[in-house]
């Protein structure tokens, strides 16, 4: 209705006017200029080029073909894995299957598999050109909690919960061998790089050192020395000689793969560390922790070169590619670039709203993907930090 002038009758309702009556509790409505009364110009911008929705849960895992710059896969707690391509949201389809959340992904080194692993306890394993199921390996008692691909060959790790490591050939489903010995779940695991021997973690503090044609646990790694708790994550110098591991306890520690023996204490985070990653062009390790900080460390020196604060906990990170740069995901949903030179904070990327769960890079280094609680993965552009 137009008015026209500032004077306006008043309106009254009639009984027969009156369609519902609601009684609202006066507690229950927002107090005059209340701080929580927002308009959308306060709201973050995303700084995602792209978008992938198809999780109708918590996104927990995502991986990024090392041959094909724009093939992603991601899996979470509503028991589905995906394959989508970045850029085009109209391609991709869902891995079907899975009985449980799908907590693990990882493709093979020549980018023609894939597999899913989940707390069914079963890995399906993927032809990414087809799209294919090409198998299921199947063993562990337990969920799958990580897997990895041999690096030079069609072969897949995997430690479970029920405190296995299995070993199967993926090109005919085949079951390999089982690493028995540790007391609890085995968090953490891979291949060293020339192939020739396995690392795992377990909750039960301990680090394995596996001969992987024969099964036998070359060297046990705990103790007064070691983690006081359970492992959460490791990774691998490139010349296979040694493991860098991260606790719940806050400890980091150097392992020497060859003799067994703890070589260096990396001694800084004050809470649990989630995740640690090596820079492909400096002796340099990261380490992120629920203490709020990513710490830089010289491995030459057993020292930390920087530290980077963070507004919350830091929950998974990534070098992108050979530069200088570190990406870490944290709880607070942000994805924060530092530079390992500098210790500064060059971009913040936004868009998620809840968890970083898990971070990759794309085949080419163009771009990062991240994965999220809040059921989403983003990609952001990183081609400026290219090197």
């Amino acid at each position: 209705m137009d008015h026209h002038g500032d004077d306006e009758e008043e309106v009254f309702l009639d009984e027969n006017d009156v369609i519902h009556e609601i009684t609202i509790d006066e507690e229950d409505l927002p107090d005059v200029g209340d701080d929580e009364v927002s308009d959308g110009d306060s709201e973050e911008p995303d700084d995602s080029i792209h978008i992938f929705i198809g999780h109708s849960g918590e996104v927990y895992t995502v991986a990024c073909s090392p041959t094909d710059a724009a093939l992603v896969a991601t899996g979470g707690g509503d028991d589905k894995g995906f394959l989508w391509k970045v850029g085009q949201a109209d391609w991709g389809f869902e891995l079907q299957g899975h009985k449980e959340s799908v907590s693990t992904l990882a493709f093979s080194a020549d980018g023609q598999l894939l597999a899913s692993g989940s707390y069914d306890g079963l890995i399906h394993v993927w032809d990414t050109s087809s799209g294919t199921l090409k198998g299921v390996l199947e063993g562990p008692d337990g969920g799958i909690e990580w897997l990895r691909w041999h690096p030079r060959g069609h072969l897949v790790l995997a430690g479970s919960d029920d405190s296995t490591v299995w070993m199967w050939n993926a090109d005919k489903s085949t079951y390999l061998n089982t690493f028995s010995g540790h007391g609890s779940t085995v968090t953490c695991g891979d291949f060293t790089p020339d192939g020739k021997s396995i690392c795992t973690g377990s909750d039960d503090a301990s680090l394995r050192i596996w001969n992987p044609k024969t099964g036998e646990t070359i060297h046990v790694v705990k103790g007064h020395f070691y983690h006081t708790e359970g492992l959460t994550c490791l990774t691998i110098t490139s010349d296979s000689t040694l493991a860098i591991t991260g606790s719940t306890d806050g400890s980091v520690h150097v392992v020497n793969i060859i003799t067994g023996k703890v070589v260096s204490s990396l001694i800084a985070h004050s809470k649990s560390v989630e995740c640690v990653g090596l820079s492909l062009s400096f002796p340099w390790a990261a380490t992120g922790s629920m203490d709020q900080k990513l710490i830089i460390w010289d491995l030459q020196h057993s020292s930390p070169r920087c530290t980077c604060d963070h507004e919350e906990g830091v929950s998974c990170l990534t070098w992108l590619g050979t530069s200088n740069f570190v990406a870490a995901g944290c709880i607070d949903g942000k994805v924060r670039v530092w530079d390992s030179l500098s210790g500064n904070c060059v971009k913040t990327f936004n868009g998620h709203s809840d968890t970083i769960q898990s971070l990759a890079v794309s085949a080419d280094g163009e771009f990062l993907v991240s994965v999220s609680d809040d059921r989403t993965a983003r990609v952001f552009e990183i081609a400026e930090f290219r090197r």
